[in-house]
């Protein structure tokens, strides 16, 4: 598990660039079949650069073209590049970056606009993906001219999407509309050439489908009907968790709940839209927050922590009934951590799902009996020693655990061994269990401690920055993780 922006390259942010390719090739060379990726949608400094806090989800991160691919392509020049800053090489400055790659993307469109109507690519590109991109590119113009103000803060008649207003800012904007367009041309295009590469190469890779999108996005502006907002287009009702491991105050998410019955009159269109478009970028989705599309945690948009909210059901049963007859493979992991309740595991078991097991939360006092002890397993699952919201396993080992959670473990493994070695037995115990699936977030690999930590739940600043440095892959690791894969039956190619 690593995601594109924890990559290493000269531009302050991992991108789809050489490093990708590099790293295609270093799980390859190790025998691994997964890549496991965070959502690649767009982010916002003014929502902590969290991918799971887009406003859109549909559209691809700007931020992850690389400019190397774009030299290499002849879209810039190397003099466009310029004075590239001193970014840090260990974690992502979002706001330098996103200062510097912006300029550079719009001199990349100022060198390329003679073209695009020339472009029977970048034609055919936007006429395959008109049915999301119109709606992205108009709100991202309009985002831009309204430097950021949220979209119910527009003029009312773009604000309820007016037809004439619409057509009359789609004129005004169409410079920038059309930029924004190619960005997400550019996007596409290095990624399906990444996927493309892993294809080769026998490596699966899954991405991450938020159960939620963002209120101030394209997706509620343009659907506003499938929502809970009121007769302004306000959030009535809003998502979150109620207290628990992370936050005493659970965590108030703040994106808008869907309405599932106009969802369902519809036949769950613009689901099954968003799964089809997914599903051509990755081979697998993981299905974020799952227990939330059979009943979710709903509070007043008014409260400011997640304490004061109820559990209301969705519509499972049909709603997966019908992802069932439009994805008959079923490529799906549901992301099923936390209180999970008999009808969660119902719906699990009888559409086939794959659940995750979480080796960390597994060395509690209840270790004998606890779902995620390896010895609990059923082969339906895929097994992690740790994920983008957990701590790292030699954090957790130094920080979290105590010293009866560290006994514990050295019990199960049934030895005591060196602190630096703990994280290698933990891949080994997800290696060695009969889950049908493993996968092992890079820090782990690389034996990380607590500042490697990608996320912490219900912490707003600071998340997501994390990033490896080239010469972490040592020939070292690679052959103990190529040797670890095969000796446990996990080899891929």
């Amino acid at each position: 598990m690593l995601h594109i922006t924890s990559l290493p390259s000269s531009y302050g942010i991992g991108d789809l660039g050489p490093w990708a390719y590099r790293f295609a090739d270093f799980l390859a060379e190790t025998r691994q079949g997964i890549w496991q990726i965070l959502p690649f949608n767009p982010t916002s400094c003014g929502y902590g650069s969290s991918p799971y806090h887009s406003y859109s989800a549909f559209a691809g991160d700007p931020l992850l073209i690389s400019p190397d691919l774009l030299v290499r392509d002849g879209v810039l020049t190397q003099e466009d590049l310029g004075e590239v800053p001193s970014f840090p090489n260990k974690r992502v400055d979002y706001e330098t970056v996103t200062g510097y790659k912006v300029q550079l993307l719009q001199k990349a469109y100022q060198r390329y606009q003679r073209r695009t109507s020339t472009d029977h690519e970048f034609e055919r590109f936007s006429d395959d993906n008109a049915e999301w991109l119109e709606d992205y590119s108009l709100f991202a113009a309009l985002r831009v001219y309204f430097r950021e103000v949220a979209w119910r803060d527009w003029p009312s008649e773009l604000r309820d999407r007016r037809e004439e207003a619409i057509q009359e800012w789609k004129m005004k904007l169409r410079e920038q509309l059309v930029m924004e367009q190619f960005f997400q041309y550019l996007f596409f295009k290095q990624w399906s050439a990444l996927k493309q590469y892993c294809d080769s190469k026998n490596i699966l890779i899954i991405g991450d489908l938020p159960i939620y999108v963002s209120y101030d996005s394209a997706d509620v502006w343009a659907n506003p009907e499938i929502f809970k907002l009121d007769y302004e287009k306000r959030p009535t009702d809003v998502a979150g968790v109620p207290p628990d491991y992370f936050s005493s105050t659970g965590q108030r998410w703040g994106n808008p709940v869907y309405r599932w019955d106009v969802l369902k009159a519809t036949r769950y269109a613009w689901w099954v839209r968003r799964i089809q478009h997914n599903l051509k970028h990755f081979g697998c989705l993981r299905l974020d927050h799952f227990r939330g599309f059979v009943s979710y945690w709903e509070l007043p948009a008014s409260e400011a922590t997640a304490v004061n909210g109820r559990w209301v059901q969705a519509a499972a049963e049909d709603f997966f009934a019908t992802l069932a007859e439009e994805f008959p493979d079923r490529p799906f992991i549901a992301e099923d951590l936390g209180l999970i309740t008999p009808d969660v595991e119902e719906v699990m078991l009888r559409f086939g799902f794959l659940g995750m097991k979480v080796l960390l939360f597994a060395f509690g006092h209840d270790l004998a009996t606890h779902p995620y002890a390896p010895h609990n397993y059923n082969r339906n699952c895929v097994a992690y020693t740790g994920t983008h919201d957990t701590n790292t396993v030699q954090g957790w080992f130094r920080s979290e655990a105590g010293p009866e959670g560290r006994n514990r473990f050295f019990m199960y493994i049934g030895r005591e061994v060196p602190q630096k070695k703990v994280h290698w037995e933990m891949v080994r115990l997800v290696f060695m269990s009969v889950a049908d699936t493993a996968i092992i977030p890079m820090q782990d690999l690389l034996g990380l401690g607590e500042k490697a930590r990608m996320n912490r739940p219900a912490k707003s600043e600071g998340n997501w920055e994390w990033r490896f440095l080239p010469e972490q892959i040592t020939p070292s690791l690679i052959t103990r993780l190529a040797e670890m894969t095969e000796l446990y039956g996990r080899a891929s190619g």
